[in-house]
């Protein structure tokens, strides 16, 4: 049972307004803090009604589940869950009460079995995703549940995100130009697969085109693997001049090589003067070859695996129609889990506590015997493999690649990703790094239209463009996150304890002791 009793510590012996409020409020008896948060919730429900329904039934859901939450396990809390459950299916809400069994059993599960059940879970429910996308309730202010293609572009930034919190979550290297190796991977997939170099006619296992089509033609699995590890090497060039940088030296020279990768894609239509067309210019390089596994491989398996995403789809299962862009969902979420393993391994690796000593106090890891110069090259080309990969990826699923594709708001927006998810937590990053791309790919345009639809002052509705305004919305974002909870939404333990110990919001020493010696 939670104490009845609030915190002892007083209010007047806590610097700061917001730490003074929060211990006068934890101070208060419990019972009187449950009673005020509860009036809250109702009375903020009751506004939101006249609103819009929909976002005060989801107060009030939010509110019984996490009281329910509170109470003893047997048998309020089943009890209070079994509750919520039947309200939803009486009210014929049948994805939204599946949503709860799922996420109530989940915690029925024994601690001990529970790290690994809730991922296996997540999993099965992402590949699932395209059979019951359609069929999932409306998210009050932010409309339906993203489909299948925004999707892919939320897993491929998800495991961009993963790449920088190699860089910066575990090394704590500020990365401002991560963007350059998304922008490396993606012009290598189309290098090798496309017209560009139309002088050369060479194939190596490419799907869906004319064997005699001019041009370099790789496969794209391979060329998945090629722009990983070029990549890693333009990660290796980019890090070396920066070994002896830190903090916002390293950021300035990082900037620096993503704005050179920017001009150098957008201008290398005549390579350096030499009329060699490196990139195509602004006009970028397009239409890509498509991914498969060709005829023979897909004859094999009796059709399992398909000779050619694009034009593979008769199957259907389930009441769904398989279609091209779930086969590219599908494979996104084979190369995510393929990143977050390879991210998983590191982080617990040799090498991997020698990026976390690095970040922690770099003279003394240095003091300790770890080599600075090959543990930072490390990082950067581990991030960096991760980057091409995903880059190549989307390029391939978009079948074209643009310079401005590849500015500078696009590292920053992945940085946005890590900080908000929290920095060195695989988790927390794929959380934060989807729900930011969800955002910028369609949250924000449903929220215009549901403000569009909603607010109005008398006769007067607005006309509000939310998505011109994204980065300042990302900034508001961070700047709530930096404030209230700067180790992120999902933090990892460590980084978690790194910024709370220490001297929190005390005074520096001279200026506490001040005037008090002679």
């Amino acid at each position: 049972m939670t104490s009845d009793v609030g915190s002892t510590e007083s209010p007047a012996d806590v610097i700061g307004v917001r730490n003074r409020l929060r211990a006068r409020w934890q101070a208060m008896p419990y019972r009187q803090r449950a009673g005020v948060a509860i009036g809250s919730e109702i009375v903020l429900a009751v506004l939101l009604y006249f609103v819009d329904h929909a976002l005060a039934y989801a107060v009030l859901t939010i509110s019984a589940i996490y009281w329910t939450n509170r109470m003893p396990a047997l048998p309020w809390k089943l009890a209070g869950q079994a509750l919520i459950v039947l309200v939803f299916l009486v009210a014929t809400q049948w994805s939204l009460a599946a949503t709860f069994v799922i996420g109530f059993g989940l915690f029925w599960i024994p601690k001990r079995y529970r790290t690994w059940a809730i991922p296996v879970v997540a999993i099965v429910l992402a590949v699932l995703y395209p059979f019951y996308e359609e069929k999932m309730f409306t998210i009050p202010v932010f409309g339906v549940w993203p489909d299948v293609s925004t999707g892919v572009y939320m897993i491929v930034f998800v495991m961009m995100a993963v790449g920088l919190n190699i860089v910066v979550g575990y090394a704590g290297l500020l990365d401002l130009g991560y963007v350059a190796f998304y922008a490396t991977g993606a012009y290598t997939a189309a290098w090798f697969a496309s017209l560009q170099f139309a002088n050369v006619t060479w194939h190596f296992g490419a799907v869906g085109i004319d064997p005699k089509l001019p041009g370099i033609h790789v496969t794209i699995w391979l060329l998945l693997l090629l722009a990983g590890v070029i990549t890693a090497l333009f990660g290796i060039i980019i890090g070396l001049p920066t070994l002896r940088l830190r903090g916002d030296y390293l950021a300035i020279v990082t900037l620096g090589f993503g704005e050179i990768i920017y001009d150098v894609a957008r201008n290398s239509d005549n390579f350096v003067g030499t009329g060699f067309n490196l990139t195509n210019g602004p006009n970028g390089i397009t239409p890509l070859d498509s991914i498969g596994f060709g005829n023979q491989l897909s004859h094999w398996t009796g059709g399992l695996l398909p000779a050619n995403y694009l034009s593979c789809c008769n199957a259907k299962y389930l009441g769904h129609q398989i279609q091209s862009t779930d086969l590219f969902f599908w494979t996104a979420i084979v190369l995510l889990l393929f990143t977050v393993f390879c991210s998983l391994r590191l982080q617990y690796s040799r090498l991997g506590r020698a990026w976390i000593a690095i970040r922690e106090d770099e003279t003394a890891a240095a003091a300790m015997g770890i080599p600075l110069m090959r543990t930072k090259t490390w990082a950067y080309a581990s991030g960096a493999f991760f980057g091409g990969v995903a880059g190549a990826y989307y390029a391939v699923f978009k079948s074209a690649t643009f310079p401005g594709d590849f500015y500078f708001n696009i590292s920053v927006f992945i940085l946005c990703m890590v900080i908000l998810g929290g920095m060195g937590n695989i988790w927390g990053v794929i959380v934060g790094g989807a729900f930011l791309a969800y955002l910028n790919e369609e949250g924000l345009a449903n929220t215009g239209a549901w403000i569009n639809s909603n607010i109005h002052l008398g006769n007067h509705h607005p006309n509000i463009q939310v998505p011109l305004y994204a980065s300042g919305i990302y900034g508001v974002i961070i700047l709530v996150v930096m404030l209230f909870r700067p180790e992120g939404l999902i933090p990892s333990r460590r980084r978690a304890a790194e910024l709370h110990e220490g001297v929190h919001d005390e005074p520096l020493y001279d200026i506490a002791h001040s005037g008090t010696d002679a």
